[in-house]
């Protein structure tokens, strides 16, 4: 018995009519929404997360390299600076020269480690040829500089506080605490600018020697002429005018100010002041490095 052909009308009927809702494994009834329909409203928050956790779990898997390796090394500098200097009590801002220059190294660290991990992120994909893992996944740029910085955050806080567990069973070292905000508010803000600018490397940089040319020529000097081992006011005024200039100084000194409740910025005015100014810059960086990753300058062409 030959089957009866569909008419014209039948025919446009059932290319007009819906999908039939398919059942998933549990047995619930589930429809697909329309193409070009968003499935993830808001932030996608497995997804950050799930970024972190790989930021983060990369760092931890070669930790004595991330990690305690940068805490010994910070700790050499304390070493080499208070011995070439001498055990004869000198003072600076009013206590041992070793006080004072503790939390200066900390937060050195924390910020020079902030930098090597977000700068690493992208510029490996890009020269291994996996990119395509972190562009491929539904994140949007906001929630990929995130989860990014965050990591990168987190490793510093990881060097920060070992350094400084270090550093206070050196002898001759008083890391008491004189204002708690300011050492939380210049260690984060100083290591979340180091990891926006690493970042913004990771997309400009094409090899690892344009990575080691920013960390040796421009990271380096800024970190370490920044009255991280003197305060500028022994400076012949034109260089205390371009330390003045060096955002980097004023994370070192607002941090320095949290544990010793002084520092050569000025008074607590001027403290709140850099910080106020170290958070507009934080937002200036982390607009155009959003806008750059929005774009996919060097990612996606």
């Amino acid at each position: 018995m030959c089957q009866r052909p569909y008419s014209l009308q039948a025919m446009a009927h059932s290319k007009s009519a819906k999908p039939t809702p398919h059942k998933n494994a549990t047995g619930n009834t589930a429809s697909f929404p329309p193409r070009g329909e968003p499935v993830i409203h808001g932030i996608n928050r497995v997804g950050l997360f799930a970024l972190y956790m790989k930021e983060v779990r990369r760092f931890l898997k070669v930790q004595t390299q991330t990690i305690w390796a940068p805490a010994v090394t910070t700790l050499l500098f304390l070493v080499i600076f208070t011995v070439a200097l001498g055990r004869g009590g000198r003072e600076v801002l009013g206590v041992e020269f070793a006080s004072f220059v503790a939390p200066g190294l900390i937060v050195m660290g924390m910020m020079q480690n902030a930098f090597a991990n977000s700068s690493f992120s992208l510029l490996s994909g890009k020269i291994q040829g996996t990119i395509i893992d972190l562009l491929m996944p539904p994140l949007s740029p906001g929630e990929l500089m995130a989860g990014i910085v965050a990591a990168a955050v987190t490793r510093a806080l990881a060097v920060g506080c070992t350094v400084a567990l270090a550093m206070a069973l050196w002898p001759g070292v008083s890391l008491g605490i004189a204002h708690v905000w300011a050492v939380v508010w210049f260690g984060l803000m100083g290591s979340i600018l180091l990891a926006l600018l690493g970042l913004a490397t990771s997309i400009w940089a094409e090899k690892f020697d344009h990575n080691a040319a920013i960390t040796n020529f421009v990271i380096a000097p800024l970190s370490l002429l920044s009255g991280t081992f003197y305060v500028i006011d022994n400076l012949a005024p034109a260089f205390q005018m371009v330390s003045r200039l060096n955002p980097f100084f004023y994370v070192i000194s607002g941090f320095r100010y949290g544990f010793l409740g002084q520092s050569d910025i000025g008074d607590s005015g001027a403290i709140m002041a850099a910080a106020i100014g170290i958070a507009a810059l934080n937002i200036a960086i982390a607009l155009a490095v959003y806008a750059v990753l929005r774009s996919g300058w060097k990612l996606k062409s």
